[in-house]
């Protein structure tokens, strides 16, 4: 064997071999099933043997697969060990969370996570998109964040893991005064020939500029200029205000003084938030954040999909690997 390869190699091995089943496998790790795969062939042509038998009904293991499994077991046992004991000198540290902003779901999870876990110290950040708290995590200047995964950069990406934890349902913020601000749900339909800010121009938020594109596309929505990033409520006020945007945004929002939030319809656009932190970071607080997100998404359905919703493939994608055992999906139609 070669004495660097990777211990998630081992590990995805460990859990085919133990599933017999790809698609248990991948949701046992929290992982894409196309990664998995990947990461099984990957190790193959590193030890230069097939470990797998696959065929359309049943996947078992070879020779080779069969003589491996004690000795993958027994380094993944030593390394999760070496990585406990490891954990265990800074679990006194604070948790380092981006929530985004106050309120939504980071927000939420991390309010009942405190309240379950009053000896975990969690420091919020409030950083404005999953773009931006990707770099600060993979710098190791955050442990934590909410949001899109599917709009990250499949390097970035890679070194992330993530967990499904929400659909939330996206609206529009509009002027009191505007035309549409009278309807409980505003039609897609309706917002053709409008303008919206979808951050375009904040780098930090990348992964919520690609979604906003993607629902607008042939619908005669367009996107705001792109605009210097705002940073606060404040200013965020101020300068929406000034420039008299409507705005994308999601049905759990901030109050802004003289504007109202308004559901979407016709199909129903959803925005996708996982909990994401650094693929092998250990810490008592995590463990709390993600038994926490499992709960709310459970109790609160977070995770159904309403009839007739919108979601593009990529996320849908993601979204479903460990979605089934947080919570009940009701399949629907979706737009890609």
């Amino acid at each position: 064997m070669p004495h660097d390869t990777d211990p998630r190699l081992l590990r995805a091995f460990a859990a085919v071999a133990e599933e017999l089943h790809f698609t248990r496998a991948a949701a046992r790790l929290f992982v894409a099933q196309q990664a998995l795969s990947r990461d099984i062939r990957r190790l193959e042509r590193e030890l230069g043997a097939e470990l797998f038998v696959r065929t359309t009904r049943a996947v078992t293991l070879t020779a080779d697969g069969t003589r491996l499994l004690p000795y993958a077991r027994r380094v993944l046992a030593a390394h999760d060990e070496f990585r406990d004991a490891w954990a265990a000198r800074g679990a006194e540290r604070p948790l380092l969370v981006d929530v985004s902003a106050p309120v939504g779901t980071g927000a939420r999870v991390l309010a009942e996570a405190r309240a379950q876990a009053p000896g975990v110290e969690f420091v919020a950040r409030f950083i404005s998109g999953l773009t931006g708290a990707a770099a600060d995590i993979l710098a190791g200047r955050l442990d934590v964040s909410f949001g899109r995964v599917a709009g990250l950069d499949p390097a970035v990406l890679a070194g992330l893991a993530h967990q499904p934890v929400r659909y939330e349902r996206m609206a529009v913020l509009l002027d009191a005064g505007h035309r549409l601000a009278g309807l409980a749900e505003v039609p897609l339909d309706a917002l053709a020939g409008e303008t919206l800010y979808v951050a375009a121009g904040n780098r930090a938020t990348a992964e919520w500029t690609d979604l906003a594109e993607r629902l607008f596309a042939g619908r005669g929505i367009e996107a705001a200029a792109p605009f210097p990033e705002i940073a606060g409520e404040e200013e965020f006020v101020r300068v929406v205000r000034k420039r008299g945007w409507s705005v994308l945004a999601s049905t759990e929002f901030m109050d802004v003084p003289g504007m109202v939030v308004r559901p979407l319809t016709g199909p129903v656009p959803l925005a996708p938030v996982s909990l994401v932190w650094r693929d092998g970071l250990t810490h008592p607080g995590l463990d709390v954040l993600r038994r926490v997100a499992r709960e709310q998404a459970a109790a609160h359905g977070w995770l159904e999909r309403p009839a007739g919703s919108w979601l593009p493939e990529p996320d849908m994608s993601l979204m479903v690997v460990n979605a089934p055992r947080v919570g009940r999906i009701r399949r629907s139609s979706r737009d890609t």
